[in-house]
């Protein structure tokens, strides 16, 4: 018996031992995941840096005295940018308007150039142009910026997207609304609230739905930054533990503010609304700061369910929601309950999809990532906090969209079905700088996917026949008026087989001058010219202009089978607009770190392409295209007085519709067809023209005008038969350049210096040129 007490207090022992010796086994495991988790929570809190993609901005409005910018105008270019119309500017992000003068408090912003303050201004309006720009001291101002549009950003795979703000630039309201509403004992707790889950568990029993949540902040935030989305018993108890580390290691202002710009707010496509800062922007398009009760109080709604409560698509449910966040915080004395309820009785004033936020011009951006590429890695686009200043201009972006999509509407009206359901794309440059300025990538403009105006390479057609003139008037052998020959030809190829080329009417006319043969885009002519000067000559041409490399040196090259996108012929035309100076096109225009230091940008290149003697007797010969040829439909629109030059293409079977033309300051390239290459029924004068000269006609641009360079001398020409003539008795004369002191063929009927009319006394000038009486 004793023998058997002795065995069972030993076994005891055992058991004891084998007890503490486990308890001492976990506790000395919890240690070590405490430790574990206290490391990584301390190393990666303490050196936060959350990936910030590169935001990317629109030009900006520069604003002086004489620019041509209504009152009306100037307001809603305000609105876009966020600024909130008030009856007095009394803050930064705020204007108001009376009658023809604008109050703008503008807000501060760091350019490329510099930090630009915020201040006080008075605008001046007189119909369509500033006519007054002072600051608050009635002194005036020359010339001031508008803070940019910010147009997107560039954002990792994952998506996750943010505007990382400073506790400065935080409403003193946020915190203490979400205090009040998501974490009451955010202040006193130490990582987690039993009490808050019990009280939480409690009222939503009671009201039968989720109007409480049991975690603090911190775990909210410990969540987000440091968890995946995983729900398990052993995740919540990590959670739980590194909210506690959390708290014994930081301050509680550090927690606040790293939750404001981490907590998930929404979802844009792709992009993960992250933060207080971003969401301010996506959902009402202006800085976190200026956002006033109603909206804050909405954002602190979101934050409970980011896709339940999503103002766009359910808008009643975010209503309420906000509604008893307002409640609360009226309640609980944060605001005053008769604010809260006057902030009740707002809308909730969200801006719709692409109208205040900050995503807008795909095409563009995707524009700006390629080139952005060539100089910087893909995490330090998506990472690093990079801020780009791009070269769009947001009106003019506004405009190609409009006149594209009122062009594509018009050709879904037409009987023909043919033309229904086109697509279409606009390039719009700057020739002397070769900015890329606006792009429209398709039908729909905001839609992110395949990039026409970037990738859809097509067949040019007519587009390709100036680089036919253009090779011809290098060899020094041809001028406007040298006759070239619409007659048949056939071509042997390579294969054996033959090309016979004809004109779209199928018709032939015979001897005709190179500018008939341009302006009425035949082909024939053109053939027979291209034949003459060679084709490696003309395929060099292509690369002069600006393409990388040379198309295949197929006859059918003359006439515009080499497939080119709308870019590509934009990066070409922008030579010839810039008197045969090539720069390649570019949509970047500065880089800043995160810090505001610059960093590498595109520089502006520019090389002599052709000589400008003739790329200017060319683009002449282009501005007879818009009064004599397949161009001058656009004469309907266009303002009285413009002039302009530009050709128009058409591949083959009405495939492709295409117009590349310019003015003194602006070049737009059209395209239109369908995706899948069919008939679209349409030429390039019927289709593509039509929009261009809607853009181009609702915009302020300067007529085509090129000094005339040393060494040409302009001559007046019969158009049809290209004879040296008089335009007091020819009415088919045109005024050309050509090679100063070129003897060219006289027209007998009509001989140059003829003065008067048709049938009245003809008389040569005196020696001192005076006409007599």
């Amino acid at each position: 018996m004793a023998r058997r007490k002795k065995l069972k207090a030993k076994t005891r022992k055992k058991i004891q031992r084998g007890f503490a010796l486990l308890a001492l086994l976990l506790l000395v495991l919890v240690i070590v995941v405490v430790a574990v988790l206290d490391h990584r929570v301390t190393r990666q809190f303490e050196g936060r840096r959350w990936t910030l993609p590169a935001r990317v901005y629109a030009q900006p409005i520069e604003l002086y005295v004489g620019l041509p910018l209504s009152a009306k105008r100037a307001a809603a270019e305000l609105n876009r940018l966020g600024y909130l119309a008030v009856a007095r500017a009394d803050r930064p992000g705020t204007y108001s308007r009376r009658g023809e003068v604008i109050s703008l408090y503008l807000r501060a912003f760091r350019f490329s150039d510099g930090m630009q303050d915020a201040r006080l201004l008075e605008i001046g309006f007189a119909g369509d142009n500033m006519v007054s720009l002072r600051d608050a001291n009635h002194a005036d101002v020359p010339v001031i910026r508008l803070d940019p549009l910010l147009i997107g950003s560039i954002f990792p795979t994952h998506g996750e997207d943010r505007i990382v703000v400073s506790p400065a630039e935080v409403p003193k309201l946020l915190p203490e609304a979400l205090k009040a509403v998501e974490d009451r004992k955010f202040d006193t707790h130490h990582g987690v609230s039993p009490l808050a889950i019990l009280r939480a568990a409690f009222v939503n029993v009671r009201a039968g739905q989720v109007e409480q949540g049991g975690s603090t902040l911190t775990q909210q935030l410990v969540k987000s930054y440091f968890l995946d989305s995983r729900r398990t018993l052993g995740r919540k108890a990590e959670e739980a533990v590194m909210a506690v580390i959390l708290e014994a290691r930081f301050e509680k202002a550090d927690i606040m503010n790293a939750y404001i710009n981490e907590i998930y707010l929404g979802q844009d496509g792709q992009r993960a609304v992250h933060g207080f800062g971003l969401a301010s922007q996506f959902y009402f398009g202006k800085p976190l700061a200026e956002l006033d009760l109603p909206e804050i109080a909405l954002l602190v709604a979101i934050v409970r369910g980011p896709s339940y409560y999503d103002p766009r698509r359910h808008a009643d449910r975010a209503l309420a929601r906000r509604n008893l966040v307002l409640r609360v915080l009226g309640e609980r004395g944060v605001v005053s309950e008769a604010d809260a309820t006057r902030a009740a009785a707002r809308p909730l004033g969200v801006a719709k999809p692409g109208q205040k936020s900050a995503v807008f011009f795909p095409a563009f951006l995707d524009l700006v990532r390629r080139q952005l590429r060539t100089d910087y890695k893909e995490d330090a686009l998506t990472e690093s906090g990079l801020v780009v200043f791009t070269t769009l201009e947001p009106l003019l972006q506004e405009k190609a969209e409009a006149a594209l999509a009122s062009e594509l509407i018009r050709q879904d009206a037409a009987p023909r079905k043919v033309s229904h359901g086109l697509e279409g794309v606009m390039v719009v440059t700057t020739p002397q700088t070769g900015e890329v300025v606006a792009i429209v990538g398709g039908r729909r403009a905001s839609f992110d996917g395949f990039n026409r105006a970037l990738d859809a390479r097509r067949p040019i057609g007519s587009l390709a026949k100036p680089l036919v003139y253009l090779s011809a008037l290098e060899t020094g052998r041809y001028t406007p008026a040298t006759i070239v020959h619409d007659e048949p030809v056939t071509v042997k190829l390579p294969n054996g087989q033959t090309w016979k080329p004809a004109n779209y009417d199928r018709q032939v006319r015979g001897e005709m001058p190179a500018v008939r043969a341009l302006t009425q885009s035949l082909n024939l002519p053109t053939v027979n010219l291209g034949l003459e000067v060679g084709l490696p000559r003309v395929a060099r041409s292509f690369v002069q202009l600006g393409l990388d490399e040379e198309p295949e040196a197929y006859p059918s090259m003359l006439l515009g089978a080499t497939n080119l996108s709308p870019y590509n012929v934009a990066q070409m035309y922008n030579t010839l607009a810039n008197g045969g100076f090539r720069s390649p096109l570019r949509a970047v225009r500065a880089v800043l770190s995160e810090s505001g230091k610059q960093l590498k940008s595109p520089q502006l290149e520019i090389a002599e392409a052709a000589a400008p003697g003739t790329v200017y007797t060319l683009d002449r010969m282009l501005i007879e295209v818009m009064e004599w040829g397949t161009g001058r439909a656009a004469r309907r629109t266009l303002p009285a007085g413009l002039v302009v030059a530009g050709k128009t293409g058409t591949s083959n079977d009405y495939r492709d519709s295409w117009f590349a033309g310019f003015s003194g300051s602006h070049l737009a390239v059209v395209w239109m067809g369908h995706d899948d290459n069919s008939e679209t029924g349409l030429t390039g004068t019927t289709g593509a023209l039509a929009a261009w000269s809607k853009f181009m006609s609702s915009i302020t641009t300067t007529s085509f005008d090129p000094l005339m360079p040393e060494g040409l001398d302009d001559r007046w020409i019969d158009y049809y038969s290209g004879l040296e003539t008089s335009p007091f008795c020819d009415e088919d004369a045109v005024s050309l350049p050509f090679r100063y002191g070129a003897v060219l063929p006289a027209s007998q009927e009509c001989p140059p210096g003829a003065v008067g009319t048709p049938g009245a006394t003809m008389f040569e000038p005196d020696a001192s040129g005076q006409i007599p009486p």
